[in-house]
């Protein structure tokens, strides 16, 4: 059975940092496209970050740029979000995804894996 578990959210104050990290397990994921979302009530989930399989290529969506880095250990079949400079707009429940393809994908029904989320809420 394939998991995808989050962790690290929490509360944190604007301008502060979060690390999440997302652990798949059932299956390895080193040969698949990997990525972000979050979401908020009564809004669609929205694409955050994705990363290749083999690291070289990463996207981002454009209110993250600057701030937000996504990575992966393919010996550990994890991915990390490391979130610097917070805003409360970044407030959000976040999950990770994974895909079958190789390809990096920006929209959600790209994704075959998801995770149950991890709360992120930014103060002001």
């Amino acid at each position: 059975q394939v998991q995808l578990v989050e962790s690290g959210g929490g509360l944190v104050q604007a301008g502060g940092s979060l690390r999440l990290s997302c652990a798949a397990s059932g299956r390895t994921f080193s040969d698949n496209a990997m990525g972000w979302f979050r979401q908020t009530p009564g809004k669609e989930r929205e694409f955050v970050a994705a990363i290749s399989w083999d690291f070289e290529r990463t996207y981002a969506v454009d209110s993250v740029k600057g701030r937000f880095t996504v990575s992966r250990d393919n010996m550990k079949n994890t991915m990390y979000l490391q979130m610097e400079s917070l805003k409360p707009e970044d407030t959000a429940v976040y999950y990770c995804a994974a895909r079958k393809s190789a390809r990096l994908g920006l929209r959600s029904y790209e994704y075959d894996y998801w995770g149950q989320g991890t709360q992120v809420t930014v103060s002001s």
